[in-house]
């Protein structure tokens, strides 16, 4: 039969309340927003569809101004 074991407070911490207090990083939220709006972008511009054409896709001109604006 064991014992129950009781634990001692560390020095120098203070002792957590019983909720957890977690804290997000910064591209936690915004990986799920760039994903759903990337997404989003592809089903509106989907009724569109042509056939293959010399021009760059729709795509390729979001990825090329992002490009610009942070390079």
């Amino acid at each position: 039969m064991s014992a129950p074991m009781t634990s001692r407070p560390v020095p120098g911490r203070r002792p957590r309340a019983h909720g957890a207090s977690t804290r997000l990083h910064w591209w936690a939220p915004a990986l799920p927003a760039l994903a759903f709006g990337l997404l989003l972008m592809l089903l509106a511009g989907s009724g569109q569809a042509h056939a293959a054409t010399g021009e760059a896709s729709a795509i390729l001109q979001v990825i090329e101004r992002i490009l610009r604006v942070v390079g």
